[in-house]
């Protein structure tokens, strides 16, 4: 039977839907001919019907031409369709929802809200066509920063969808439902319900594109930039692919969105690309907004020369007019946050640039979105730098800190926590530099403490089981066994997305530690303690000295000094370890004596001098991340403790328990693993062991819930896009950082005899991540591990020693120290959290 052109339009609507535009637009011409033909038999009371489905053609028409870049065309057909004479009230609604859709296409959001509410109204008869037109004022209400409106508009339409037998439908409602979520801060429940609706909601190139346009929105708010613009390129590519520059230009927006947290030239030039197309699609207000990124990427990245006033970066700094006009358009149409945005940027370029006097009220709406809410907070900062005004610096930045912490800590996953302290990295180094120009180690403790706490003091409750994480990542297992290309494969990127949400969603936040004061700390040291906390505020660096009886900020040389000598120490380290014998091993030695001696000298002559011989616990920022304290001379024979923070390392002293089950676990091809093993757990009564094939990841994580101390011999390898994806070499693949969630109960001590076990990613400044941080953030006391590579015969004998010193009791910190000491050998293993 031939189809009618009601049915072969209903088609046409179902393909474009899922963005299959040259297919539906085919079907609809196939519309047109059913409808020419009917019409030669047809009765007077079937041209009613016989309008409304040529209206309804158009309609759909409209809106392929909207998608496809057309939006003048769309709008002109479209507006023809409702001026028929003779469509009824029904057709007449569809219509103007399709109107509704192309003026929201245009930003144009109060017209496009008049117009799709009109549409809602009328479509009652219709309730499947309510829940699309109630999908597309979601929408509008979504631009518009009304959440509590869109998320009531998409549940009634996932509703709608459920009872009329229309899966993937509701899979797109519950999808932007999650992106309801989004725009709340939730990111956790966004992440969740994204992946959830995925599966049935992304039936087309195109519609998986437009989901991972949404999912990078939900990484970028989590500072998981690369992985979020990898999705936003990919997305441009697609869309460009399938003649949808509406889409590539919001793509590219986004993308630009992105890079200006670390690139703002970049940035600039992506948001005009995007600011190019929208002009040439006639999307006004999409224009605008990029326009309004572009000038904050250029105030951003954009410095007044002393040359004639003539700019360094070649971008021009946009004017004060040209911001306020632009803003204030932006918010005419209806997107209030984009235009608090550039006047917040704006203000603070102001302020850095000697004209403070022009920053009016800094005020945003407590319903603005976080990131417009923390910038408000740097633009005080900014002006109060400007005038001089150190404490009320302080006072702004820690406002901002408190909101960000208060967000954060909704969050269990470790990874979720460390990547978000990038919304607060700016107010972190404002206050750092104004607490080091103040002078005062009260104060400076207090921020050092604030900078730490920011991505490092919430403690995770432990997740309950989850078979399915589990079974994801066996197969990441598998996968990276066979493939040396496993992370950025199609299977194993969608694997290693999916173990991220997992466990998202599956970590729940525990309580945080209160921050200590100066005084609180101190008086929990004993004599033969101090506390050694290196501040880097981002231009001067300091070691703030705390004993249990004195307090003294310590002046070191710049921070360019420490990143000159810490060029080519890994390359240094690495051959040291590697070339044991022949005519380089003297030449490489020299090499890197030299350099550890000197930055000995530069990060601890001046401070050891005022703690004589004392045990030290050591704080550092992401500058000094990857230092092999131990080899550094003036750490000869002294027991130290690298801690995340002061608070954090005076918790864990005292969850101290005694060691009594110890369990050691080899991985295969670990030249003298074996031996190393049985040398550490002869000193132990009763030690399990496992080995060889014995030796896989679920023993060996069965083995860690039961014991005090784990020893592990294996080799490891450090992921610096994403550390819990770094891991350890067993019998039947690779034990990830993610696996550690899946133990109940952690030991107190682990020792990770690993290439890279201690080794740490610094992602936003003064935040470190490692395996080593790991185990820490799950619960271990203190694990000792070495950030590079370890010649196999020093960690055999080494640490073959150490487990004898902690069998007989010793702290695990001066356990290391006295091994060291005994064998002769300097090492990088470190001890990383409480060692005492």
């Amino acid at each position: 039977m031939t189809p009618t052109a009601a049915a072969l339009h209903q088609r046409a609507v179902e393909q474009s839907i899922r963005g299959r535009f040259a297919l539906a637009e085919r079907t609809l011409q196939r519309a047109e001919a059913a409808a020419d033909r009917a019409a030669d038999a047809e009765r007077a009371d079937d041209r009613a019907a016989d309008a409304d489905v040529r209206a309804r053609i158009k309609g759909t028409r409209a809106f392929i031409l909207l998608r496809t870049g057309e939006p003048a065309a769309a709008e002109a057909l479209c507006r023809a369709a409702i001026a028929g004479p003779e469509i009824s009230q029904g057709t007449r609604a569809v219509l103007l929802g399709q109107l509704g859709v192309i003026e929201l296409g245009d930003g144009r959001l109060r017209a496009a809200e008049d117009d799709l509410t009109a549409a809602i109204a009328g479509l009652s008869a219709d309730p499947v066509a309510e829940a699309r037109t109630r999908m597309n004022r979601s929408v509008t209400r979504l631009q518009a920063r009304d959440t509590a409106g869109a998320a009531s508009d998409l549940a009634r339409a996932a509703e709608i969808f459920g009872g009329a037998g229309l899966p993937v439908d509701e899979a797109q409602a519950q999808h932007n439902l999650a992106y309801v979520a989004l725009l709340r801060g939730d990111l956790v429940t966004a992440l969740r319900g994204m992946q959830e609706a995925r599966p049935r909601a992304a039936t087309s190139p195109a519609m998986r594109a437009i989901g991972d346009m949404d999912r990078a929105e939900v990484l970028r708010d989590s500072g998981l930039t690369r992985e979020a613009e990898r999705l936003l390129a990919a997305s441009a590519v697609v869309f460009g692919r399938h003649r949808m520059p509406q889409f590539r230009a919001e793509a590219e927006l986004q993308l630009a969105s992105s890079q200006l947290m670390h690139d703002p030239r970049r940035s600039a030039r992506t948001a005009t690309a995007a600011e190019r197309r929208f002009t040439a699609l006639d999307s006004h207000v999409w224009a605008l907004r990029a326009a309004a990124l572009r000038m904050r990427a250029d105030l951003a990245g954009g410095t007044v020369g002393r040359d004639g006033g003539r700019l360094r970066d070649p971008r021009r700094v946009p004017t004060a007019d040209e911001v306020a006009s632009t803003a204030s358009a932006i918010a005419a149409a209806g997107v209030p946050s984009d235009a608090a945005a550039l006047r917040l940027a704006f203000a603070i370029w102001c302020a850095r640039h000697g004209r403070v006097d022009e920053i009016g009220t800094i005020r945003v709406p407590r319903s603005a979105p976080i990131r417009v809410q923390l910038l408000a907070h740097e633009a005080r900062v900014a002006r109060a730098t400007a005038r001089g005004r150190q404490a009320l610096v302080r006072r702004d930045a820690a406002a901002g800190l408190d909101l960000l912490a208060g967000w954060r800590e909704s969050f269990g996953s470790l990874d979720l926590q460390t990547s978000i302290a990038m919304h607060g990295s700016d107010l972190v180094f404002a206050g750092l530099a104004s607490a080091v120009a103040s002078g005062d180690p009260t104060v400076l403790f207090e921020w050092s403490e604030r900078a730490r706490r920011l991505s490092q003091e919430v403690v995770p409750l432990r997740p309950p089981p989850d078979p399915e994480l589990a079974a994801d990542l066996a197969e990441l297992r598998i996968l990276r066994g066979e493939d040396p290309n496993w992370a950025t494969s199609r299977r194993g990127a969608a694997l290693r997305e999916r173990v991220r949400a997992r466990q998202w969603t599956q970590t729940a936040a525990g309580t945080a530690r209160p921050r200590l004061t100066i005084d609180e700390f101190a008086a929990g040291l004993d004599d033969r303690t101090a506390l050694l906390s290196y501040v880097y505020s981002g231009d001067a660096l300091v070691c703030l000295v705390v004993t249990r009886d004195d307090r003294t900020i310590v002046p070191l040389p710049g921070a360019g000094r420490v990143r000159e000598l810490l060029t080519g120490l890994r390359a240094d380290l690495d051959m040291a370890a590697t070339v044991r014998s022949g005519p380089l091993v003297q030449v490489v030695q020299r090499s890197l004596d030299g350099r550890l001696a000197a930055l000995s000298e530069v990060l601890l002559d001046a401070p050891l001098r005022t703690v004589g011989d004392r045990r030290l616990a050591v704080t550092a920022p992401g500058l000094l991340a990857g230092i092999p304290w131990a080899m550094l001379p003036a750490m000869s024979g002294r027991p130290f403790s690298l801690a995340s923070s002061a608070t954090q390392w005076a918790g864990k002293r005292h969850d101290a328990r005694a060691l009594r089950t110890t369990g050691f676990a080899t991985g295969p091809r670990v030249a003298r693993g074996r031996e190393e093993v049985r040398a550490a757990a002869s000193a132990w009564a009763a030690p399990a062991v496992l080995d060889g094939d014995a030796a896989s990841v679920d023993a060996v994580t069965d083995l860690a819930a039961h014991v005090d101390v784990l020893h592990v011999a294996a080799h490891g390898q450090h992921a610096v896009d994403n550390a819990l994806f770094s891991g350890l070499e067993l019998a039947d693949g690779t034990l990830f950082g993610y696996d550690i969630d899946r133990i109940p109960d952690v030991p107190a001590v682990v020792v990770l005899s690993a290439c890279e076990g201690g080794r740490s990613t610094v992602r936003w400044g003064e935040e470190a991540i490692g395996m080593a941080r790991i185990w820490l953030s799950a619960g271990a006391r203190c694990v000792i591990a070495t950030p590079v590579v370890v010649a196999d015969d020093d960690a055999c004998e080494l640490l073959g020693s150490v487990h004898g010193e902690l069998a007989a009791g010793r702290e695990p910190a001066e356990a290391l120290a006295a091994a060291s000491a005994r064998t002769g050998l300097v090492t990088p293993f470190q001890v990383h959290g409480a060692g005492f």
